[in-house]
């Protein structure tokens, strides 16, 4: 995809990892689209950082990395096949730049909608259903062998139906040799997926609050019994290991923190760690800067405040520390907590807790100049402040492990990171691309 055919119209956040752009594709003048641009002079720049750093790293090593993680996202974007997941609508290379164009999804994130609820906290049945769409793209990519390890409610968006949508693998790994591809895990049924592709829209009639026997007739792409079976009969294969220490740190689970190695059970941690935020309005191990909340992970048991019911013992077992006790894909899927729920129809429901109000796009944007993402991106770049650690997130290391007796007490907090949905910072906000 060319980058002269997408008019950038506005910002839409700005993360650890890249600058996100609402754009209209020029050449399909009903579709809007969400553009993740990373920065290639940027990546340079990490690079001559690396030659100057205490630990002598091998710059060239640290590219070739960085370049691999970005072409990893292209590869699974371009994979994935599913209602609850994005998919890759183009890639746009130049000389400065790495983008992908992906569907755009209206409805902020997960975050800013708990947000805006009563005591910023979810009921038992808003929980429910979110949890049960998280578990579902979860599964579904488990099968393919991905373990997505950044579960957190800035990258769980709102779709233009109410549906989710679980965004942002460039913290993503694979972890077995599947051979399976997405016209494999297609349903007999052709899939058709329209939601994300936005139009102009009306308003629509308000229909019956969701349930999870209706059925959707929005348009979100169905995926069937047979489809539903393969993928969670892949989900259970046994899977490889991984040591790489990598994570947003109040999700991280216990086995990234301390090198042990992990696979498709961090997923379940950082499922434990979202729905207690959605319960609580606050995630379970939160310290006063890293090297606390870390040791929070490693020893606390996380604090379930009311009376015992089947959400917080559901809880309590995604939040086992260690990973071969804790509860499996299945086992949520059978857990009390979810009785009741038809799995194979959650996807179809035609009206979810939430719809985002309609978009309402000018019939003609051509008054619009849009903005320049290369000398946008390469502004940024420019002041990209070296100080590692301040986003909140945990990049990958040589060595893999963290030690809490050797890392800083006196280092500030900052949870906070710009992703697609969220407004704009201000200005004093500090921000990195990579």
């Amino acid at each position: 995809m060319e980058l002269r055919r997408l008019k950038a119209l506005s910002l839409l956040g700005r993360g650890a990892k890249g600058i996100a752009f609402l754009v209209k594709d020029e050449e399909s003048s009903d579709r809007t689209l969400a553009l993740k641009v990373i920065s290639k002079a940027l990546i340079e720049k990490k690079r001559k950082n690396s030659e100057k750093a205490p630990k002598k790293i091998d710059s060239s090593d640290h590219r070739d990395h960085t370049m691999k993680r970005i072409w990893f996202e292209r590869d699974v974007l371009s994979l994935l096949d599913h209602p609850l997941l994005p998919k890759l609508r183009g890639l746009v290379v130049t000389d400065e730049i790495v983008s992908f164009a992906m569907d755009y999804c209206p409805g902020g994130n997960l975050n800013n909608l708990r947000k805006q609820q009563t005591e910023k906290m979810f009921s038992e049945d808003l929980i429910r259903f979110y949890a049960a769409e998280i578990v579902i793209a979860l599964e579904y990519l488990h099968g393919l062998g991905i373990v997505y390890r950044d579960l957190k409610p800035e990258n769980i968006l709102i779709q233009e139906n109410g549906h989710l949508m679980v965004v942002d693998f460039d913290l993503s790994t694979k972890l077995i040799s599947s051979k399976i591809t997405r016209q494999s895990l297609k349903p007999d049924a052709e899939i058709n997926n329209n939601t994300n592709v936005n139009t102009k829209m009306k308003k629509k009639k308000k229909s019956k609050r969701f349930s999870c026997l209706s059925l959707h007739r929005a348009g979100v792409s169905p995926v069937d019994s047979s489809t539903e079976s393969k993928v969670a009969e892949l989900a259970k294969r046994p899977m490889e290991r991984s040591n790489s220490f990598v994570g947003t740190e109040e999700y991280v689970s216990p086995e990234i923190i301390s090198g042990t190695g992990h696979d498709s059970a961090v997923d379940r941690w950082g499922l434990g760690v979202v729905i207690y935020e959605m319960l609580y309005g606050r995630t379970p191990f939160r310290g006063s800067n890293r090297s606390e909340t870390f040791y929070r992970i490693l020893t606390k048991e996380p604090e379930l405040v009311g009376d015992r019911t089947a959400l917080r013992d559901l809880i309590r077992k995604l939040l086992e520390k260690d990973p071969e006790k804790r509860i499996s894909m299945e086992e949520i899927k059978g857990h009390e907590f979810f009785k009741g729920v038809a799995w194979d129809s959650v996807v179809r429901i035609s009206r979810p807790p939430y719809i985002p109000p309609p978009q309402i796009w000018e019939e003609d944007v051509e008054g619009i100049k849009g903005i320049d993402v290369e000398a946008y991106v390469k502004e940024a770049c420019e002041s990209f402040d070296n100080e590692e650690g301040q986003n909140g997130n945990c990049d990958d290391k040589i060595g893999g492990k963290w030690d809490h007796k050797k890392a800083t007490q006196t280092q500030s907090y900052k949870k906070d990171v710009w992703r697609i949905g969220l407004s704009s910072p201000i200005k004093t906000s500090e921000f990195s691309v990579f």
